[in-house]
């Protein structure tokens, strides 16, 4: 490697921005699009190569000497405060109306800024969601406030596996088991419940559909080894909350309650939960309370359009038309404000991604039942692949005006 000429820091600047967008959550075609961007801002031409795992980065300066670095990240989840004030700031920085020297600074209070939302608020964010999901699964009342409180215990569960540091992959297997617990425990002595759908509804969180259609739009748009890479790790996470569920329904299969009838809220609390999951997802990705409105309407627009295409078109015209309305909805607000798509456009697909088929056919495999097993498996992939054109289409129609 020569010597560059290129003022170190602005190397530096770049390598630290890319691990930053990395732990963000920021898919990798965004990804390497916005540091090419401004890498040449920069006067550097910067190849960016990213995985869910790990960052490659190629840096050649006007003299063309090039250093190659390599660093190991693990991806976080999507933090969507930090990402419209790190946009900003790469905005200025491309626009030349910061130094980078600055920029360092400010993105180092980025990354060590306070979390938006204390623990309890995130809990209960959590907490509501799982109970909304559990209203659209049509669930009984006892089924949608157990989900509720086996949402708070995963949510819980996951800050205290953060703040430990625990084994990489525990955190699935151990939600998976507790969320079981709790539900078949409550089923055998307290109510007759269904106890699957508790558990289901009470590990959406934790349930990978998003990643596995970050996934697909990735190998959809030529990234193939973060596309691989990013399905494989989400079909593992999914497997492993799996199993620590099957293992608490082997293990007490003795137990296993008779189900009492089933008595589900009236149709129009749907509506109420679709108002109401929105927002607490948009909590749970730390939204700040000013992105809410419009993360609540492009969700609805979504799920509304999906809702009223379904019965005469079939779900995998729904899906797509769903997340055609949830993209061009993102990307008009994108053009609008300025800022990234992503805001609310990954809070509304989450409601729409497909993540419950895949938990539904692993558990239809595990009592035997092979072709709903195989159906809910197909079925998970075409909606999930329908969802992916719905996006791909909604950025011709709509173009964002960044990136991100």
């Amino acid at each position: 490697m020569g010597k560059s000429q290129q003022p170190p820091s602005s190397q530096t600047f770049l390598i630290d921005a890319a691990i930053m967008l990395h732990r963000f959550g920021t898919p990798s075609h965004r990804l390497e699009r916005v540091m090419g961007k401004v890498a040449a801002a920069l006067g550097i031409h910067g190849e960016f190569l990213y995985t869910p795992t790990a960052l490659v980065i190629s840096l050649r300066d006007s003299s063309g000497d090039e250093m190659t670095v390599i660093r190991r990240v693990d991806s976080g989840p999507v933090n969507v405060d930090k990402l419209i004030r790190f946009d900003e700031l790469l905005t200025r920085v491309e626009r030349g109306e910061m130094t980078v020297d600055a920029a360092t600074t400010e993105m180092e209070q980025i990354e060590q800024a306070k979390a938006l939302y204390g623990p309890p608020v995130y809990i209960a964010a959590c907490a509501v969601a799982c109970a909304a999901v559990a209203v659209l699964f049509a669930g009984t009342p006892w089924e949608i406030a157990l989900a509720g409180l086996v949402g708070a215990l995963v949510a819980g569960i996951e800050l205290l596996y953060e703040h430990w540091r625990l084994e990489l992959g525990l955190l699935e297997l151990l939600a998976g088991v507790v969320a079981a617990t709790s539900s078949l425990l409550v089923a055998c002595y307290v109510v007759p419940i269904d106890h699957r759908l508790v558990t289901l509804a009470g590990l959406i969180i934790l349930i990978p559909g998003l990643r596995l259609t970050v996934a697909l739009t990735e190998l959809a748009v030529g990234h193939l080894s973060a596309g691989v890479a990013r399905m494989s790790g989400a079909l593992v996470s999914l497997a492993t909350l799996f199993v620590g569920a099957i293992l608490v329904w082997r293990l007490l299969d003795r137990f296993q309650p008779q189900m009492g009838p089933r008595l589900p809220l009236a149709s129009d609390w749907q509506w109420v939960a679709l108002a109401v999951a929105p927002v607490a997802f948009a909590i749970v990705f730390r939204a700040a309370w000013r992105q809410w409105p419009v993360i609540a309407l492009v969700s609805v627009l979504g799920v509304v359009v999906s809702w009223a295409a379904g019965p005469r078109f079939g779900i995998e015209v729904a899906s797509f038309l769903g997340a055609l309305s949830v993209g061009c909805g993102s990307n008009l607000y994108a053009r609008i404000r300025d800022i990234p798509a992503l805001v609310p456009q990954t809070p509304g697909m989450l409601i729409l991604v497909p993540g419950s088929l895949g938990y539904r056919s692993l558990s239809a495999l595990s009592q035997q039942q092979t072709v709903e097993a195989v159906q809910y498996g197909f079925e998970m992939v075409v909606i999930a692949s329908s969802l992916v054109g719905g996006l791909i289409v909604s950025n011709v129609i709509i173009p964002p005006k960044r990136i991100l």
